[in-house]
């Protein structure tokens, strides 16, 4: 059976992590053959040990090039592993880093468009959780403490494309125009691209959802 990747992305405090958990544990139950891709994997795995050094050498970013190539690395790995489902929290298309290290949109569109040429035969499907910025942020430092947002925003205004964001406010309108400048870029893939919406939902019934659209999104 052919790989599947299924990237869930959307703002901090959205319950990516909670989601990618759930679905992970759900396809294991299916029988499928399952890799969970935590956020923090991304600094330990062997295909992105190039991203890591990269990021540990003092710039804080990573070249687009590191990124595709280890993507490639981890995509072929899983295909030669027989590995079927791949569950990655905040990895593909990366957008949220390319935008705080400063590239724009068409440098952006062109490195997705790299990524969408790198990636077959996995089939990717990006689930997006929909949800306001300002609510997911404010439950995000509820969920970490009192500090979690100051090193956010701080985050943030140190980077060289984010470098506008001053407080909550401004990191939610931020968070907005990512999330639009996400769905223009992923439109151009051909990737399946599902929208889900958090609003009331809580952890379980969220993953009900997304595993009835998942469903509904399989050849």
């Amino acid at each position: 059976m052919p790989t599947t990747l299924i990237s869930v992305i959307g703002s901090p405090g959205s319950g990516k992590s909670t989601l990618c958990g759930a679905l992970a544990e759900r396809f294991v139950a299916a029988g499928r053959s399952v890799d969970h891709f935590a956020e923090e994997d991304i600094l330990t795995r062997p295909a992105f040990a190039d991203v890591a050094t990269e990021f540990a050498g003092g710039a804080g970013s990573v070249r687009p090039a590191t990124l595709i190539a280890a993507t490639r690395r981890y995509l072929r790995q899983a295909e030669l592993d027989g590995i079927e489902v791949l569950i990655t929290d905040a990895l593909l298309p990366y957008i949220p880093s390319l935008l705080a290290w400063g590239y724009d949109e068409p440098a952006i569109d062109a490195i997705v468009a790299e990524l969408g040429r790198v990636a077959p035969p996995t089939e990717v499907i990006i689930v997006r959780l929909a949800d306001d910025p300002r609510a997911t942020l404010v439950r995000a430092a509820d969920r970490e403490g009192p500090a979690w947002l100051d090193w956010y925003v701080s985050k943030l205004r140190r980077s060289p494309g984010t470098g506008h964001v001053t407080d909550l406010d401004s990191a939610a309108d931020h968070l907005r125009a990512e999330a639009e400048l996400t769905r223009r870029a992923l439109r151009r893939t051909g990737w399946t691209m599902i929208d889900l919406e958090v609003g009331e939902r809580g952890p379980a019934d969220l993953a009900d959802r997304a595993w009835q659209l998942l469903a509904e999104a399989s050849p």
